[in-house]
Order: structure tokens, then sequence, then C-alpha cells
């Protein structure tokens, strides 16, 4: 329980926090010793690991056996993204959700998206606002104080009007029980101002190359900061050019430099 404490505390904070996202064990642990005080398990990167496409491609078991890895190998708190839930009613969802509370996850990630025929769609509004209500009520009965992030893709899936259907969900959301709002692809600075001042919720963004500075998002009033499964695209990047210099140049000193 002090776990979730503390990551609800974190969002708190004067300063935002950086998120360490990571997808293994030993991630979790390079992120837990470089200073992260909590990290987040990115679905997308477990899903690549594995070799599925995101989107729910691989069994929610598969993702728990990562989930319990990395728990088991960190002191700090860990946040666990369930993509939609792995489910399309609220049974099935809070069946997964008891699983990682059982593990000792102390937050989650739920997006309003699925991905069908590989296409990213947002899901209804008030079709996902019922799960986001029926997690909550789930969780009072479990008298846990998990914390509940809202993932809204109103920009990954390119809505025609992404910041108005934002700031609409968000209040959605907040009103039906969340704790935090994660809004990827949100990076213009007067447009992250007015997200923060429509809700009392923390907010997370996602890293980009156009995102504000650190000082600015806390200017902004940013609460939480994540980089979703950038370190692993970047560190896999690297892994396949020294594939590439060993089998291709037949030089082995880039190996060990």
């Amino acid at each position: 329980m002090s776990k979730i404490n503390d990551f609800r505390k974190l969002h708190a904070g004067e300063e935002p926090f950086i998120l360490g996202n990571v997808w293994d064990a030993k991630s979790a642990q390079l992120a837990e010793k470089a200073g992260f005080k909590a990290v987040g398990i990115s679905g997308h990167a477990i899903a690549e690991n594995l070799g599925y496409k995101d989107g729910e491609n691989m069994r929610f078991e598969e993702l728990l056996f990562v989930v319990n890895r990395v728990i088991k190998s960190v002191s700090v708190p860990v946040s666990v993204d369930i993509d939609g839930g792995y489910g399309r009613n609220i049974s099935k969802v809070n069946e997964h959700i008891l699983q990682l509370l059982e593990m000792g996850a102390a937050g989650i990630n739920i997006e309003d998206s699925v991905v069908k025929e590989g296409k990213r769609l947002l899901v209804e509004l008030e079709k996902f606002n019922k799960i986001v209500r029926g997690i909550r009520s789930f969780l009072t009965e479990q008298k846990s104080t998990l914390f509940l992030n809202i993932r809204t893709d109103t920009y990954v899936t390119r809505h025609p009007q992404p910041l108005e259907e934002t700031i609409k969900r968000v209040k959605a959301y907040e009103e039906a029980g969340a704790d935090g709002i994660f809004v990827p692809l949100l990076s213009d600075d007067k447009e992250i101002k007015m997200v923060v001042q429509s809700t009392e919720l923390p907010l997370n963004v996602y890293l980009l190359p156009e995102t504000p500075s650190y000082s600015q998002l806390k200017q902004l009033g940013v609460k939480r900061i994540s980089s979703g499964a950038a370190v692993h695209a970047k560190s896999y990047g690297k892994a396949g050019e020294l594939y590439q210099t060993l089998i291709t140049d037949k030089r082995f000193g880039k190996l060990f430099s």
C-alpha cells in the first residue's frame, strides 16, 4: 500500500515527475539505478519484445509474467499499461486489475481506443466512461487506492476536433473517478495549458521532438511526463546497428567501445 501512496504523491509535487518507461526487469533496474522514483511498464514495448504488434495482440497472461518480474526486481512503484483493459466488458477488465493489485502494482494506465484491423479507433465516450466508473467502483470495493490513469487517444486517432474532444472526455473521466489523465501527442503549449485548466486531475504528457522543455511543462502545470516505447526503440536501434556491423563489416571493435 505504501508504494501506491508514494506513487500518488509524485503526482502532487511542485514539479512534474518523469516516469521511467520500461519493458522488462533489467530496464526497470536501470531506471531505478538512474534515479527514477517510479517506473511505468510500456505495453507497446513489451508487445514488440514478444514479437507482437501493439494493440492487445499478446495474451494478458504474457503481460502479467513481465509485470510480475518487474515488480519483484525494483523497490520503486510500478504502473502498468493495460491498453484497453484486455476485455470489452467491465467484469473482465476488473478481473485483470485484481491480478495486478495482487502482484503489487501501484497504478494502471488504460486507454479509450481499440485497434481493429490495424487501425486505432476511439471508443464512444459513454461506453468507455462506463468502464471507468466500473473500475472506480471495483477499486472502492477492494478498498484500494490504485492510481487510475486514463489515456485519451483523441490526438492519436486524429479526431477532427482533438482539443475540444479531449477536454470533453477529460471532464467526463474526472467525474467517473479517474485519478490522472494522459493525452499522447498533445504537444502545443497553448493546448496543454487549456487541458490543464480544464481539470483538477494531474496531466501526463508524452515526449515528442516538439514537446516543450521541462521548465515550460512545469510552468504549464503538467504533473507527469512519460516516453512510452522511445527508450526501448532507441536501445534496439543501437542493437540493430551492432548486428549489422558484425555481419556485414566483420569488424568487432564497436561491440566493445
